[in-house]
């Protein structure tokens, strides 16, 4: 909490301020460590955390606030509760805040904070609880995929999914499963009820305390020619993006300068027009995608970081949630039990150990 009372305390410096509030889930969770989340469609979470330069208080109702004092909170944080039908959160939160005062949803009369900047880079503690998160997520996955037939579909696999992550306390914003003849079709394969076929791609964004971790997964049963290429073809250049952001982040360079790497990995395989059609993923943490690199995007590299780069060669994906550090690549969404290949960055001397197809 130090270092991240620290980052709060410039915030309040700079803006002139008396006081910071987070009401959205994410941020929530990279404070307190705990889940706001009582409705999955809704932004802003049942309660929120604020900062006055000395004490963290939480606002929320008087129906959420027993469990999450019990359930939710450290100790020592203050609570203040309002009867549920007297005021919603922004309303609750003006009502006790000091002022000036900017919040990252909507307040009466509060000025707007983005909070992704105060959130990088990660400390320790929020290291150790990504270490435990990709681990869970990459066993759920795992588990999922080894027990998949052709003759599954894609809803059928989607459900799997969100229940082996569920028994771990782990939600799914993102569940993708693309069947042999889909995938090929879209990069977004949203589930349905086409059979999973010759092969099938399993992609996921899991979430727990805030924090999330991606991972792909690819499975072949009968699969045509051109899949092991092109996987080994996205592999590379989600090695070469790697390698790139730690070149970056050493530099205090940009995610477009990531992205320019990224372009010229796909140009010297061969495609060089392939990153128009999807995103290529970035910086991962506090959300699914703290940011998204494209060829402008000035957000800076920060280590140590989660980064979940995603790129895609028609019909193939590779995919998992790194640390980047100044000195390693610590692979987060791992299990150690998925076969693997040696993968080299083009245009820099670095190997990952990525993760291969299956073959069922």
């Amino acid at each position: 909490m130090e270092t991240k009372r620290a980052r709060l305390d410039g915030f309040l410096d700079e803006r002139d301020l008396a006081a910071v509030w987070f009401g959205r889930p994410n941020t929530f969770g990279w404070l307190l460590g705990g889940n706001s989340v009582v409705d999955e469609e809704a932004t802003v979470g049942v309660a929120a955390v604020g900062y006055d330069g000395d004490e963290l208080t939480v606002v929320t109702n008087n129906i959420e606030a027993p469990r999450l004092r019990e359930e939710e909170l450290p100790d020592g944080v203050a609570i203040e509760t309002t009867d549920w039908y007297t005021a919603d959160l922004g309303e609750a939160v003006a009502d006790r805040s000091p002022t000036p005062a900017a919040a990252d949803f909507d307040v009466p009369g509060f000025a707007s904070v983005d909070a992704s900047g105060l959130r990088q880079p990660l400390v320790d503690a929020d290291i150790a609880a990504y270490r435990e998160l990709g681990r869970d997520t990459a066993a759920a996955v795992e588990g999922v995929c080894r027990e998949l037939d052709p003759r599954d579909t894609e809803r059928e696999v989607a459900g799997r999914l969100a229940g082996a992550l569920a028994d771990r306390g782990i939600a799914a914003p993102v569940v993708l499963v693309g069947s042999g003849e889909r995938a090929q079709q879209y990069r977004h394969y949203t589930p349905t009820d086409v059979q999973l076929g010759s092969y099938v791609l399993v992609s996921v964004t899991a979430r727990r305390a805030g924090l999330h971790a991606s991972c792909t997964r690819t499975v072949a049963f009968d699969p045509p020619s051109w899949l092991d290429d092109r996987h080994a073809t996205a592999a590379r250049v989600e090695t070469s993006a790697l390698a790139a952001t730690r070149e970056v982040g050493c530099a205090a360079g940009t995610a477009a300068d990531v992205f320019e790497r990224i372009q010229d990995a796909y140009a010297a395989l061969g495609h060089p027009d392939e990153w128009r059609a999807h995103h290529q993923g970035g910086a991962a943490g506090y959300a699914g995608r703290e940011w998204i690199a494209t060829p402008t995007h000035d957000a800076p590299v920060e280590l140590p970081m989660g980064y979940a780069w995603n790129p895609t060669v028609q019909s193939a994906k590779s995919e998992d949630t790194m640390l980047v550090t100044e000195n390693e690549f610590e692979p987060l969404t791992t299990t150690g039990e998925w076969p693997t290949r040696t993968v080299s960055a083009v245009g820099a001397d670095v190997e990952l150990e990525r993760h291969d197809v299956l073959q069922v």
